[in-house]
C-alpha cells in the first residue's frame, strides 16, 4: 500500500538513513534506516532534525534551525483537522503513511452509517476521526496523554459530537474484556508498538503478546464484519508472519487475507527527480466485501 503526499504533507527526499519531509509550513529531517540509497540533494533545508540516541531503542532529541511552535500547528487530511507537533518519540503526532489505510477502511465501510469499529493503540485519533463518519468508534490507548490529544484533535476538527468512546486502557486487557462481554465489531484496526507499558504497568512485547491479542480480535468479528487491519513498525518482522497469523485465527470467517508493505512515494526536489518508494511498515489485513 503506497501512499502519496498531499497539500499538508510530503516526503521530499530520502537517503543515507534519513528522510526530509514537509508538514504544513515546516520541513523536518528524521532517521529512516530503510532509506539505504543516496539522497537526491546533498543539501537539505529543514526547520528541525531529530538526532537519534546511541542505540536503536534509545531516545534522541530535536534540534532546530528555525522557529517551530512547541505547542504544535494545524494540519489537515481529507478535511479532518488536527494538530501536528514535534514529539520526543521522533514523529510528528500522527503517521502520514497510514493515509492509504484510512482510505481503505472507508472503502470497506462505504455506504454505512451504523458501523461499529474498534481502534486499538489509537494514539492521537486521526484514524478514529476517519472512521467516525461511518458510525460509532471505540478508541483505546494506554497513554492518558495520547487519548487527551486525540480528544483535543476531535475538537480541533469540530467532531467532538461524533459517537466516539475514548478509553484509557491496556489494549490486550480491553479486547479480552470485550470478548467476555460478547461484543462484536464491523471493523478493527490496530497498530501495536514493539514494546510498551499499560496504565497499570502491564508490559507489552510484540512477538510475545500479539498472537493472543489477534485471537481476541477475531472473536470480536463475525461473518458480517468488514475488516481487520494490522500494522507493525518492527521491521525485523516479516509481513508473511503477520499474514499467516491472521490466516490462522480468521480461518473460520469468509473473506480475504492480504499482507505486504506500507510505503510512501517520494516527491523529489525540483530538477532532481523523485518517485522512489520508501517502505515504512508492514501490514496484514482481512476484508470481507460480501458482508
Amino acid at each position: 500500500m503506497v501512499g502519496a503526499g498531499w497539500d499538508q504533507f510530503g516526503l521530499i527526499d530520502s537517503g543515507d538513513g534519513r528522510k526530509l519531509e514537509r508538514y504544513g509550513p515546516h520541513r523536518f529531517i528524521r532517521p529512516e534506516p530503510q532509506a539505504m540509497w543516496a539522497p537526491r540533494s546533498a543539501v537539505w533545508d529543514a526547520d528541525g532534525e531529530f538526532v537519534p540516541g546511541s542505540d536503536e531503542d534509545g531516545g534522541g532529541r530535536w534540534t532546530y534551525a528555525k522557529p517551530v511552535p512547541r505547542e504544535g500547528w494545524p494540519l489537515d487530511w481529507r478535511g479532518i483537522a488536527f494538530t501536528a507537533q514535534c514529539t520526543p518519540f521522533r514523529h510528528l503526532g500522527f503517521f502520514p503513511d497510514m493515509a492509504p489505510v484510512w482510505d481503505w477502511m472507508g472503502e470497506q465501510l462505504d455506504g454505512r452509517q451504523d458501523a461499529s469499529t474498534l481502534n486499538l493503540f489509537g494514539y492521537t485519533g486521526v484514524g478514529t476521526m476517519a472512521l467516525s463518519r461511518f458510525g460509532p468508534v471505540t478508541h483505546v490507548d494506554a497513554s492518558k496523554k495520547a487519548v487527551a490529544q486525540a480528544r483535543a484533535n476531535a475538537a480541533v476538527a469540530g467532531l467532538e459530537d461524533r459517537p466516539v468512546r475514548w478509553i484509557v486502557d491496556d489494549a490486550a486487557k480491553f479486547a479480552a474484556r470485550e470478548v467476555r462481554r460478547g461484543k462484536r465489531y464491523d471493523g478493527i484496526i490496530l497498530d501495536p508498538p514493539k514494546f510498551g507499558r499499560g496504565p497499570e504497568g502491564e508490559v507489552w512485547r510484540l512477538e510475545e503478546n500479539l498472537p493472543a491479542l489477534i485471537a481476541d480480535c477475531a472473536r470480536l468479528l463475525d461473518g458480517g464484519s468488514r475488516f481487520l487491519f494490522l500494522t507493525v513498525y518492527a521491521v525485523r518482522m516479516s509481513s508473511l508472519a503477520i499474514g499467516g497469523l491472521l490466516a490462522e485465527v480468521l480461518k473460520d470467517l469468509p473473506g480475504t487475507i492480504e499482507h505486504g508493505d506500507l510505503a510512501i512515494h517520494e516527491e523529489g526536489l525540483e530538477g532532481l527527480g523523485g518517485g522512489r518508494i520508501l517502505p515504512t511498515a508492514i501490514f496484514a489485513r482481512w476484508s470481507n466485501p460480501g458482508a
